[in-house]
């Protein structure tokens, strides 16, 4: 009996292990528009592109000013795997940020972030 127990201990350490190892924050390498870029408000189209494979049913992209949110942005659920792709009206002059929360496909994960751009016409 002790055998068995022991050997239950050692799997479920060796499962919990395995899980914390394999779990890892998504990496955003780039995103349209770029941080601080200055786009023309025509630009409809938003994209962040990461390291890794997006459960795009499980994340989100949202637009803010002044720290409200303008808009939130339909995920393209057959998007490229890595990335997340919105598209929204154009915005009127101004500050913004394009705001992520990206859920790791494999893993389930999520991985926050923003990056500020500004619309002059």
């Amino acid at each position: 009996m002790h055998r068995r127990k022991l050997w239950a201990w050692t799997l479920a350490l060796g499962l919990l292990w395995t899980a914390d190892a394999s779990a890892r924050s998504l990496t955003m390498l780039r995103s349209v528009p770029a941080a601080e870029a200055l786009v023309d408000g025509r630009n409809a189209q938003y994209s962040v592109h990461f390291d890794g494979l997006v459960d795009h049913r499980g994340s989100r992209l949202w637009i803010t000013r002044d720290g409200q949110v303008v808009k939130d942005l339909p995920v393209l659920v057959d998007a490229a795997p890595e990335v997340l792709f919105g598209s929204a009206p154009q915005l009127a002059e101004g500050r913004y940020e394009l705001h992520w929360a990206a859920k790791s496909a494999p893993d389930g994960e999520v991985t926050e972030g923003a990056i500020g751009f500004n619309v002059r016409r």
